[in-house]
Parts: structure tokens; C-alpha cells; sequence
């Protein structure tokens, strides 16, 4: 069975193919000798890029750091920002009030920044905002949350969604093959949310795909307490699964707590995000826990290390176009045992 992921490995792969072959192209002249000035002209290079350059004013902002992701998501940023001398930092406080936030941002192109990173409390209020920025010639970093309108925006940085659905997919797919007629439940965020209507269209896929599909499905709200009460009423109403998928971590906690308060262990449970308090789960070996699909809380910090290229004027040191890209989605990797080393440091607390 040929799955997504198989072709996304492929196309990468023969993306990795074309940029070598026009490396090789690049590193010499017509008559056979190394032309150092064409490399010259591929943009900076890493070494520049590193090298501290005018110090650049970058205007952050973000809703309230309410949960373990979020709280993440903001100490990226000024971690980020802290980790170049060239980077001034102005932080709007955190708030899930888009006027709050609308009023943040202009506050940022009164005062002239050289760029902004913004993750929305809700993308399309904040776009008209955006917008202005764009126009008044400040490049804008969006993060996470999309904005309604493209222009409004010179980077989109974004996890994905629709990805972290066929990992889990695949994942519980490879797990349950040798099972007859597998039961699997589906523990979602808020279904309103367009994010989550994108890990359940992803999930569903994948699992079609090797002739699976969902049995039951409750939603919660990324909360603790919202993900306790959903999953009660979900192991209430069914007596046996074999594969859980819990869309989020921070309520995975109260995913748990429900789980171990009914005695459950027939089943294997996979996460949504990537949060210590969940490796460390799958790290003992004694949990229903078996796996994690990554929600990268990196987003905003790498939010401000693109700001800072594009304000001064750098492109990508490891693309061969001389440029930044318009758009970056990053990879959604299963978490299991056998990987968890590899990615504990960048995991956040629930």
C-alpha cells in the first residue's frame, strides 16, 4: 500500500535531487573550472547569517499563554529573540481578545518596527490589521493561525493539521494490522475550529487507506477538564477499543485521568502536539500511552529568526534560490520509544 506519506517522501527526495544537480551546476563554468562568483550570487550564506548584522526591531504578539502549548509557543519567542544580539524584541502582552491584539499591532506600525510576528487570536480578524502593515512596508511573520487574505502576510509558518491526522492514521494502521475488524475512537479538540476539522479529515484518510475507519468520536476542548469529561462519556458508551486518538496533549492530561479512573488498558492511546508530560509517558513502557504526532511549539521561534532575515535583507542560507520562502509547513513526526530522545528537548509542559 502506497500511502501519503510515501509520496511526500518521494517528491522530497526528488526535490533533494533537483537542488543537487543545480548545486553541481552552479560550481562550475562553462569551461569546466569551479566559478566561485556564480556561488556568490546564491544569496548569503550561513556564515552571514550568523554574523550579527543592524540590530532590527521585531514586534511579537500572541494570544494568552492559557495552556502548556501556548506558554511554549511565547518562551520560543523570547528565547529566540534573546539568542541574536541583533534583535530587539517588543512583546504585546498576551490575549485572546482580537481588538486587544488589533490594537497591539497597530501600536507596533505607529511605532515603526522593522518586522511582525504574529500568531492570531483569530486569523481573519486579524487580517484587515495585517494588511496595514504590509502596506506601511513592515513584513509581517504569520503563525499557526492563517490569516483570510494571502497579501496580508509575507511568511505563513504553520504546522500541519491535515498531516499530524494521516501520521496518526498510518501509525495506528501499522499497529492494528494484525487485528480482525479493529474498533478505533477518535478524541477531538474544539469542532468548530477549522484546525481540528483538518486532523480529523487527515485521520479519516489515512485510516481509509488501509481499510479502517472510525468508531467513535467525542470532542473536547483542549482543556484538562474538557478532555476528562469527554473521554468519560466516550469509554462509558463503548466497552472495548483497540486505538485511541487524542488530537491534543494538554487535554490529554484529563484524557489520562478518565482512562485510569475507569480502569481501561485494552487499548493504546496516541497524542496530538508533543508534551513532555506525554513522552515521559511513552518513555515508561507502563502506559496506555504509545505514541505522540508533533504539533511543532517551535512555530514562533522560528517566526523570529525569518523576521530577522527578512528585515535585514538575508535569504535562506540552504536554499539555491536567493530567497525566503512565502510559506512553510512543518513536518508532523510520530513520537514513539524508540524516537523520544530525539525530540524531549523540544517538547513543552501540559
Amino acid at each position: 500500500m502506497q500511502t501519503r506519506r510515501g509520496n511526500r517522501k518521494r517528491a522530497l527526495l526528488t526535490g533533494m535531487a533537483a537542488v543537487a544537480a543545480v548545486g553541481l551546476l552552479a560550481g562550475c563554468t562553462s569551461d569546466g573550472s569551479e566559478g566561485e562568483e556564480a556561488a556568490t550570487d546564491q544569496g548569503t550564506t550561513a556564515e552571514e547569517n550568523e554574523a550579527s548584522g543592524d540590530t532590527v526591531v521585531i514586534g511579537w504578539s500572541g494570544p494568552e499563554a492559557d495552556h502548556g502549548w501556548l506558554g511554549a509557543i511565547n518562551t520560543g519567542a523570547l528565547n529566540a529573540a534573546d539568542s541574536f544580539g541583533d534583535v530587539e524584541l517588543r512583546q504585546a502582552e498576551g490575549t485572546n481578545d482580537a481588538n486587544q491584539q488589533i490594537a497591539a499591532v497597530e501600536q507596533f506600525i505607529n511605532e515603526g518596527v522593522d518586522a511582525i510576528v504574529l500568531l492570531p487570536t483569530d486569523g481573519a480578524a486579524l487580517t484587515p490589521v495585517a494588511l496595514e502593515a504590509m502596506e506601511a512596508g513592515i513584513p509581517v511573520v504569520n503563525v499557526d493561525r492563517k490569516f483570510s487574505d494571502s497579501n496580508a502576510s509575507r511568511i505563513t509558518i504553520l504546522g500541519d493539521n491535515y498531516g499530524m491526522g494521516v501520521s496518526a492514521g498510518e501509525y495506528i494502521c501499522e499497529q492494528v494490522a494484525d487485528i480482525d475488524d479493529p474498533i478505533i475512537g477518535e478524541i477531538a479538540g474544539i469542532d468548530s475550529l477549522p484546525l481540528t476539522q483538518d486532523r480529523t479529515d487527515g485521520f479519516n484518510d489515512a485510516l481509509s487507506e488501509c481499510g479502517l475507519d472510525v468508531d467513535a468520536r467525542v470532542a473536547a476542548d483542549f482543556t484538562v477538564a474538557g478532555g476528562e469529561q469527554a473521554t468519560t462519556q466516550l469509554l462509558s458508551a463503548n466497552d472495548h477499543f483497540d486505538a485511541i486518538w487524542n488530537h491534543d496533549d494538554d487535554q490529554g492530561v484529563g484524557v489520562l485521568a478518565a482512562i485510569n479512573s475507569a480502569g481501561r488498558d485494552e487499548f493504546f492511546l496516541v497524542g496530538g502536539a508533543g508534551s513532555k508530560n506525554m513522552m515521559d509517558e511513552i518513555q515508561t513502557g507502563e502506559s496506555v500511552m504509545q505514541a505522540t504526532v508533533i504539533y511543532p511549539s517551535t512555530q514562533a521561534a522560528d517566526g523570529i529568526a525569518l523576521a530577522r532575515l527578512l528585515a535585514q535583507e538575508k535569504t535562506l542560507s540552504d536554499l539555491v534560490t536567493p530567497s525566503v520562502p512565502y510559506r512553510i509547513v512543518l513536518d508532523a513526526p510520530v513520537v514513539t520509544a524508540e524516537n523520544v530522545e530525539q525530540y524531549y528537548d523540544l517538547a513543552f509542559e501540559s
